[in-house]
């Protein structure tokens, strides 16, 4: 059975800019960017998991189809997942690159997927460690533990293990997915807290991250990647990211800053931080040159 929902907003609906934070990669089974522009994407909701298929039909109308036993709930949820209730009042750039940042891509919308555990996960993976074999860790995790997808998902399409599943999963099957055994213990713990960290979504953001730092193995800038996702928390400034603070010294003032440098940069854009960052990706302003070598991976399951 499918279940859709349209949500129009009072502007162009940007779903594909709103949406890419949630993928964890080109591989990531959970999202999928399909060839003919919908976007699919699987989710574990409290009821069910659920597979949905979203659709930009006007340029102000989303439709979403949606299977699995959990669609109803995702369907209530939409709007919220869309960036609907994002609300930018106060946000009034002066430096000139946010401002044309800003107005290149005025439309921009941050999501509230209302899941913390389905961002929290992968951030903890993401520690310490490059883009790509996190990426790796999370495709195979989900492959060989998440089930498949409902509906008429594209081929691997899983949905994320359940949290007694993440607390079960043996330590040897983290190594050979190279985690390391402290984000993995990390991983279980949260788990283990998988129903208190849910209800942090009634919460105000910066109370809940500040909730999450609590736990074992997460720091600020866990808390804050997981916040932008499950919040759509505006303020949630990626402090300690190897990237965004050299990112956004080389866009706003021609040279890499450190994590201190940019705090005091951003501070006059609070309660907006994030939403500067962003910006400055989605509008295709920031500047990062390249210098040196990659980091490497380092093949901890060859051990």
């Amino acid at each position: 059975m499918t279940l859709e929902r349209t949500v129009t907003f009072d502007s162009p609906a940007t779903p594909e800019a709103t949406l890419s934070p949630l993928r964890r990669g080109p591989g990531d089974p959970t999202f999928q960017f399909a060839a003919d522009g919908s976007i699919w994407r699987t989710s574990q909701m409290p009821t069910g998991p659920v597979t949905a298929r979203i659709t930009r039909l006007r340029p102000n109308i989303v439709r979403a189809q949606m299977w699995g036993v959990g669609a109803a709930e995702f369907a209530e949820r939409l709007p919220a997942f869309l960036g609907a209730g994002d609300d930018p009042t106060g946000f009034a750039p002066t430096h000139p690159t946010v401002a044309a940042a800003w107005r290149k891509a005025p439309h921009l919308r941050l999501g509230r997927t209302g899941r913390v555990l389905e961002a929290l996960i992968p951030a903890v993976l993401e520690q310490r460690v490059p883009g790509v074999d996190a990426f790796r860790a999370w495709r195979i995790l989900v492959t060989k533990y998440g089930t498949p997808a409902p509906g008429p998902a594209p081929a691997r399409m899983r949905v994320m293990p359940a949290p007694e599943v993440w607390r079960r999963i043996p330590s040897w099957e983290y190594h050979r997915a190279n985690v390391d055994p402290g984000r993995a213990r990390t991983v279980i713990g949260c788990a283990q807290r998988a129903e208190s960290l849910e209800r942090l979504v009634s919460r105000p953001p910066a109370v809940a991250r500040a909730a999450m730092t609590s736990l074992p193995g997460v720091g600020v800038w866990t808390a804050a990647e997981t916040a932008q996702r499950a919040f759509g928390d505006a303020d949630a400034l990626s402090v300690g990211d190897y990237h965004v603070s050299k990112m956004i010294g080389w866009t706003l003032l021609g040279h890499p800053v450190d994590d201190a440098e940019m705090v005091e940069l951003l501070a006059p854009m609070a309660p907006h931080r994030h939403r500067v960052v962003r910006l400055l990706y989605t509008s295709g302003l920031a500047q990062e040159p390249r210098r040196g070598a990659r980091l490497p991976v380092q093949n901890i399951s060859a051990l």
